[in-house]
């Protein structure tokens, strides 16, 4: 494709001619080669136009940046932002493939990837095939190619977007970060549908957010790039998410004014089945059952069901969708034999833990069994906040590794133990995980519930900066095994 077809619809300046064929788009110089145009990213940690004349040895053909570099042998386009450009760029390279999807994209602090898999769940349901990009990783049929961020580079989510399209889906659900919006990663291309969930303090500091009104303000970026807006009235913030929005919007909520709504909730339990009721007032009339526990699914059930009814689907197609529904690593039932439920989830700070606790005592179990660690190379207050939440809201806290990196998992253990020593909480110390997961499975009573916290869809374990495999289902199915039950 011609360079100058590439650029079009940006601003730019370029010394040198457009008219060259380029190969492929490249943001990191060491994977430059020959006919490709170059695209200087400033990271946090680096900064590609630092890069460009190497880049530029290695095949490329064009350069593109945002402020002047010293090159020879190669057009300079500049642009005011490469991220905005690399966006617009991958999308044309690609063919946008937007085009031919219809792209809903997901923002809000929590519940992202589970209403995420709740749209996909009723979509194909109803027969339409739909591709996810996510935390979890790119979703197409049965596959799931794994990607390093929620919301990956924009030239990944266009190619992840054509090969959707290529492959027979007619949408695809992106979750739409606050770093991946600020980023420019979603852009280039408009949302048929954008949707807020809910919005909390979370990715301040660091290489993140400077306030909590840049990350509110990221958020909002979305609903001036969507035809569509569906917001969660309930919450506080939705006023300030759609500021400045040129999309139209609907609403829904609990709240009478919301135009989808919610009543009459109520938890379903039973063995190695929690789960949620609630009826539909507004577009639709009747009630539904999630196979996942919690108020809060309450809020993501009815997301989905918002976003799905401009698909055209049925009562049925949302019941089964609903009722059907797995997420990897989010409140995710294992089976187990015996009267007593186990679950895994990705709950990794206070926040997360807090809230996976407080749904959990909700169904009343005969005991609430935690097991968790955390994370190495990380704030320390995070480990005795995790270890408070623990303590106070679980019968037992089982403490064990997690990515400890490259600290001495007895260290963060110790660190955890400081917030466990503020309750009265009793818990006991595991190091080795799998041995941890053993203890609480053959200690298992009658109406337990364990939730064996912080690892979720990973499947690995990462130790003085190597990653070793450890995917907690297989370490559940080897226990069973081993032990004659499976």
């Amino acid at each position: 494709m011609l360079l100058k077809d590439l650029l079009e619809g940006l601003e730019y300046q370029s010394s040198g001619s457009t008219e060259l064929e380029i190969s492929d788009l490249i943001y990191d110089s060491r994977k430059a080669k020959p006919g490709c145009a170059f695209i200087c990213l400033c990271g946090a940690n680096a900064d590609g136009h630092r890069y460009a004349q190497q880049a530029v040895e290695a095949g490329a053909v064009a350069v593109i940046a945002q402020h002047g570099v010293e090159v020879s042998g190669a057009t300079v386009v500049l642009v005011e932002d490469t991220r905005y450009a690399l966006a617009v760029l991958s999308a044309a390279y690609f063919g946008h493939p937007a085009k031919d999807l219809r792209v809903v994209g997901l923002t809000g602090t929590k519940g992202k990837t589970t209403t995420s898999y709740m749209i996909r769940s009723i979509l194909e349901d109803a027969g339409i095939k739909t591709g996810l990009i996510g935390t979890i990783g790119t979703v197409i049929g049965d596959r799931v190619i794994k990607t390093e961020n929620t919301t990956p580079e924009s030239y990944e989510v266009q190619k992840s977007l054509r090969r959707m399209a290529d492959e027979g889906c007619g949408a695809a659900v992106i979750e739409a970060s606050s770093i991946g919006l600020r980023d420019h990663r979603v852009s280039g291309f408009t949302f048929s549908i954008g949707l807020f969930t809910n919005f909390s303090p979370d990715h301040i500091g660091g290489n993140e957010h400077k306030s909590l009104e840049e990350y509110r303000a990221c958020k909002a970026m979305l609903f001036r790039q969507c035809e569509l807006g569906i917001v969660n009235i309930d919450d506080e913030n939705w006023k300030a998410i759609t500021e400045g929005h040129t999309c139209q919007l609907e609403t829904y909520g609990f709240h009478p004014d919301a135009q989808l709504r919610a009543k009459g909730e109520r938890l379903l339990s039973c063995p190695g089945y929690l789960g949620v009721h609630f009826e539909l007032e507004g577009p639709y009339q009747f009630g539904v059952d999630v196979d996942i526990p919690g108020h809060f699914s309450v809020y993501n059930a009815l997301a989905a069901i918002a976003v799905c009814r401009h698909f055209g689907v049925t009562e049925e197609n949302i019941r089964r969708g609903l009722n059907a529904v797995k997420v990897k690593g989010r409140v995710e039932p294992v089976k187990v034999p015996g009267n007593y439920t186990l679950l895994i989830d990705y709950a990794h700070n206070a926040v997360s833990m807090e809230n996976i606790l407080e749904t959990l005592r909700e169904y009343h179990p005969n005991r609430l069994i935690c097991l968790f660690g955390a994370g190495g190379n990380r704030a320390r207050s995070r480990r005795y906040e995790m270890g408070e939440v623990s303590g106070r809201l679980a019968d037992l806290s089982v403490v064990t590794a997690d990515n400890s990196r490259f600290e001495d998992v007895m260290d963060i253990i110790s660190d955890i133990e400081v917030g466990l020593h503020k309750t009265d909480g009793k818990y006991i110390v595991i190091p080795d995980r799998k041995e941890a997961i053993k203890y609480c499975m053959d200690h298992a009573q009658e109406g337990d519930i364990i939730v064996l916290a912080g690892k979720g869809h990973e499947d690995y374990q990462e130790i003085k900066g190597v990653k070793y495999h450890l995917d907690e289902r297989e370490v559940v199915a080897d226990i069973l095994k081993e032990e004659g039950l499976s």
